[in-house]
């Protein structure tokens, strides 16, 4: 089973896709292709996407029982201890925001020490 999600991407591409694979929403196509196939449907996607994103996720033989690849994506696929997760970077913060004061809020204190 092979999965592939565009993002923003060109309508060209969308229609391509819909040679091999089924589009059963806006941009999520799926279907059984070979693995020859997928790995050049995927190499296709990566060099139409433009400035869109795209994400494959297909099954393999694994203890998760399937694999994904990202292109353009602020979130990246990691290998930890033979399990693939994805690694979310930390928000960044912006100059000229204000961070938030520290301490407890008013519900908090209200909350540890009884309505006073």
């Amino acid at each position: 089973m092979t999965v592939i999600v565009l993002t923003n991407c060109p309508a060209g591409l969308r229609g391509f896709l819909t040679r091999w694979l089924l589009e059963i929403s806006a941009g999520v196509f799926i279907g059984n292709p070979s693995a020859r196939i997928r790995d050049l449907l995927w190499n296709e996607v990566q060099q139409y996407a433009g400035q869109g994103r795209a994400l494959l996720a297909h099954t393999t033989d694994n203890e998760q029982g399937f694999t994904f690849r990202t292109h353009d994506h602020a979130w990246h696929p990691t290998d930890h201890e033979g399990l693939t997760l994805i690694h979310r970077p930390n928000a960044q913060t912006t100059p000229g925001t204000t961070t938030p004061k520290k301490g407890w809020s008013n519900a908090a204190k209200r909350r540890r020490y009884g309505s006073r």
